[in-house]
């Protein structure tokens, strides 16, 4: 066990890495980040001022050992449009884009799981097709489109508009845009648990208990459920490192006042060192859910704590 977990801190680390030298050379080659974060008309002698103070007109060896000096001492840089810390803005943001991605995670959860075991135990009838054909819907359908759908429906049809509210943050709010966000999620999850439920249904060790006379809701739950959530693991793992990212085009679509909103802001504005970080932190929670899922398999999964 002690050899696992060793192995996936060790891929963890790699990971996160090479996504720190790969933004690095991404935005020293994508440009010069000195003339990009210059208002347009600058003089060179402005843009060259850029250069000296950030250290770009340094070899890039050397440039490229500074990011890492200053990425280990949790210094990320600062906005050049506030003129505030990249970490200090990303923070202000972080909790509302939570607050979204969080609700929404749990709308997927919720009705993914639930449609996906009745199509599961209806198999072949109008209740599987149903459900398989929403699941189909729900995972075809882009959010930006299903998002103005919704902002349309509410200002048309009741004269209510659905998006943000500038930077309050509420449950009413949000279920508009969780809503949106969650529906790709639940399609998946859906498909995912049905297949699963099946696979294990069909499985030697339950039709054994059912040879034994242990009743169907007790094998349904405390037999296939446990054993058919191990692929399910995953995705879940991938839909909490995607809280962040997942969520810029709804943010952006309902005027959410969260990371997604920030980034596309700093994108305009030309903020490198936002932008920057904002990446990293993305990168880095899909490290982490990754990580977090693989122990999480020691402990429902014995056959890898037995290997």
């Amino acid at each position: 066990m002690t050899g696992f977990i060793l192995s996936k801190l060790l891929r963890a680390f790699i990971t996160l890495l090479l996504t720190v030298s790969l933004v690095f050379i991404f935005i020293r080659f994508s440009g010069d980040p000195a003339a990009a974060m210059a208002p347009p008309d600058a003089p060179q002698e402005v843009i060259d001022y850029y250069a000296e103070k950030l250290g770009l007109d340094k070899p890039l060896w050397v440039q490229y050992t500074s990011y890492l000096a200053q990425i280990v001492k949790g210094d990320f840089g600062y906005s050049v449009d506030s003129g505030r810390s990249s970490v200090s803005l990303f923070l202000d943001r972080l909790p509302a884009t939570l607050y979204l991605g969080g609700f929404s995670l749990l709308i997927a959860l919720t009705v993914g799981i639930s449609l996906g075991t009745v199509a599961a135990l209806n198999r072949g009838n109008f209740l599987d097709r149903g459900v398989m054909a929403f699941s189909v819907f729900a995972f075809a359908m882009p959010n930006f489109l299903f998002g103005l759908a919704v902002i349309l429906i509410g200002a048309l049809g009741f004269q209510t508009y659905l998006g943000g509210q500038g930077a309050s943050i509420s449950w009413v709010g949000v279920l508009p845009p969780a809503l949106t966000l969650g529906l790709a999620s639940t399609g998946s999850y859906a498909r995912f648990s049905r297949s699963s439920l099946l696979e294990t249904i069909n499985k030697p060790f339950l039709l054994a208990a059912e040879a034994r006379g242990i009743p169907r809701t007790r094998r349904l739950f405390f037999h296939a459920m446990p054993n058919a959530a191990i692929p399910l693991v995953t995705l879940i793992g991938l839909s909490l490192g995607g809280l962040i990212a997942g969520s810029v085009v709804t943010e952006q679509v309902f005027a959410w006042p969260g990371v997604g909103q920030l980034l596309v802001r700093s994108v305009a504005t030309r903020d490198i060192a936002t932008v920057q970080f904002i990446v990293l932190a993305i990168a880095g929670t899909m490290v982490v859910a990754n990580l977090l899922v693989d122990f999480l398999y020691l402990i429902i999964d014995p056959r890898i704590r037995v290997q």
